[in-house]
C-alpha cells in the first residue's frame, strides 16, 4: 500500500474551557427528553435495545457534479456555490430552542440523520469531551423547522465519530485508549447500550455493510488497525445484531488483496492493547470517518492524507486520493466522511482549509462548503438530511469561542 493505484473500475467506485465543562454536567443538559415517535418497533428479542426503527428515504441521485464554485462567505462566513444558503442550528453552551432547557454540547463532532415517520428528521452529534461526553440531538418537522433538542448519551468519554445503523440507531464511538461503542436512540426515547462486542480499542468511526452484516470500524492511533465485526446472528430488522460476534483485522497483501485476522481478546482483558495483539496486522496511520455505499467502505487515514475504498464482494483494498501525490492537493487533514446517494465522498477537513470536499466517482474534487475565520478548528459531522437537499455539519471549535452547527441547503441531490 505504498502507492495510490486505482484497483477498481469508475464503476466499481460509484457503487471551549472549564465552563463549558461545567455546562456539560448541568442537570438541565442530564436530563432526557422525548420525542413523538409513531407505531412502536416489534419486541427485541434477547440481547436487543428496545428500539430502532427502519425507514427507508426516497431514492435520489447526487448533482454534486454540476455545483459551481464557492462564493464570497455569507453573514455567517460561510462560503458556498450559487444557488445554496446556510444557517446556524445550535452553538456550544446554547441553547438551541429557547422553549427548552438543553443545552448543546462542546466539541461536536460526528453526526448523522435519520428518518421519521411524520417526514420529519434528526441530527446527531458527538461531543468529544473527555468524562461530560455524550451525544445530543436536533429534531426538524418536514418543513425543515426545529422543533427539539435533546440529549440522547451523556456522561461517556471523547465521542468522537460513529455511524448510522440501517435499522435506525446510532452507533457513538468513544476515542479511549479503552474506548467503548454505545447504540443510541435517535429520538432521545430508551436509554443507550454498550457494545463492547464491537472492541475495546480508540475507536474512531463504524460503518455497517447492509449486504454481509459485517461492521467496519476504525481506529485513531498512529498505529491503528481497519477492523471488521462479523455478528453471530442477525436482529428482529434482520440486519447484525450487534451483541456478539467476531471482531477481525485486516491484514493488507499484494495488490491490496485483504485478509481477514481474528482478534483473540477484543474486550482488552488482558495487557496488550487490540491493535496490538495480531502481528500481521497491516496499521494505518489515524483512521478517521468511514462510510458504507453500495459494497464499498470509504475511510480516510489523517495522517496519512489517504482516503481508502474497500471493496466488500472482491476485498481488495484501494487508494481513491493521497494528498502527497496530487498536483493540486485542496484536500488535506483528511477526516469525517460521508457519501452522496450516487458515490461521491464527501471529505470534512481537520484544519487545512476548513472545507467539505467531494471527490467525485472520477477522481475530481469539488469544493462544497468553507468556513471563514475558524483557522485552529475543525469540520466534523457532515451528514445530509433524508430528502438529499440539506447538509449538516459543525466547526468543532469554531472561531476559538465555541462548536457551532450549521445547515447548508441546496440543490445536492435531485428525485432519481
Amino acid at each position: 500500500m505504498d502507492k495510490a493505484r486505482p484497483l477498481f473500475s469508475r464503476r466499481v467506485i460509484l457503487r471551549g474551557g472549564l465552563a463549558g465543562l461545567a455546562a456539560m454536567m448541568s442537570p438541565s443538559l442530564l436530563a432526557s427528553c422525548s420525542s413523538e415517535g409513531g407505531a412502536p418497533p416489534p419486541p427485541a428479542t434477547p440481547g436487543e435495545p428496545p428500539f430502532g426503527v427502519p425507514i427507508d428515504g426516497p431514492k435520489l441521485v447526487s448533482r454534486i457534479a454540476e455545483i459551481g464554485p464557492l462564493g464570497d462567505p455569507d453573514a455567517n462566513g460561510v462560503k458556498l456555490p450559487p444557488g445554496f444558503s446556510a444557517r446556524i442550528v445550535a452553538k456550544t453552551n446554547t441553547k438551541p430552542l429557547d422553549t427548552s432547557e438543553y443545552v448543546w454540547h462542546i466539541a461536536p463532532d460526528g453526526g448523522a440523520t435519520f428518518l421519521l415517520e411524520d417526514g420529519g428528521h434528526v441530527y446527531v452529534s458527538n461531543s468529544e469531551v473527555p468524562i461530560a461526553g455524550g451525544v445530543g440531538a436536533l429534531r426538524f418537522d418536514a418543513a425543515g423547522k426545529l422543533v427539539d433538542a435533546y440529549p440522547i448519551l451523556s456522561m461517556t468519554n471523547i465521542n468522537c465519530a460513529g455511524g448510522p445503523t440501517p435499522w435506525g440507531t446510532w452507533l457513538s464511538c468513544e476515542e479511549a485508549s479503552r474506548g467503548r461503542v454505545f447504540e443510541c436512540d435517535p429520538r432521545g426515547e430508551h436509554e443507550a447500550v454498550v457494545r463492547p462486542a464491537l472492541g475495546i480499542f480508540k475507536h474512531e468511526a463504524a460503518a455497517i455493510d447492509r449486504v454481509k452484516h459485517h461492521v467496519y470500524l476504525t481506529e485513531d492511533e498512529d498505529d491503528g488497525c481497519f477492523y471488521r465485526f462479523v455478528p453471530d446472528k442477525l436482529n428482529r430488522h434482520g440486519f447484525a445484531d450487534i451483541s456478539s460476534g467476531k471482531l477481525q483485522v485486516a491484514e493488507v497483501g499484494m495488490e491490496g488483496s485483504v485478509k481477514w485476522l481474528d482478534v483473540p481478546d477484543p474486550l482488552y482483558e488482558g495487557l496488550t492493547p487490540t491493535r496490538k495483539q495480531v502481528a500481521g496486522a497491516t496499521l494505518f496511520d489515524g483512521s478517521e470517518g468511514i462510510w458504507y455505499h453500495e459494497g464499498i467502505v470509504y475511510f480516510s487515514a489523517k495522517g496519512e492524507g489517504r482516503v481508502y475504498a474497500y471493496d466488500t464482494m472482491t476485498e481488495t483494498l484501494a487508494v481513491i486520493y493521497d494528498a502527497k501525490e496530487a498536483e493540486t492537493p485542496i484536500l488535506t487533514g483528511v477526516d469525517n466522511i460521508t457519501v452522496s446517494h450516487s458515490g461521491d465522498v464527501l471529505v470534512a477537513e481537520d484544519t487545512g482549509d476548513m472545507q467539505i470536499v467531494a471527490i467525485l466517482p472520477n477522481g475530481e474534487l469539488k469544493p462544497l462548503v468553507q468556513v471563514m475565520g475558524h483557522d485552529k478548528s475543525e469540520i466534523t459531522g457532515p451528514a445530509f438530511d433524508p430528502s438529499g437537499t440539506r447538509l449538516y455539519f459543525s466547526s468543532q471549535r469554531g472561531d476559538g469561542s465555541g462548536g457551532v452547527t450549521y445547515e447548508v441547503t441546496g440543490p445536492f441531490h435531485a428525485p432519481a
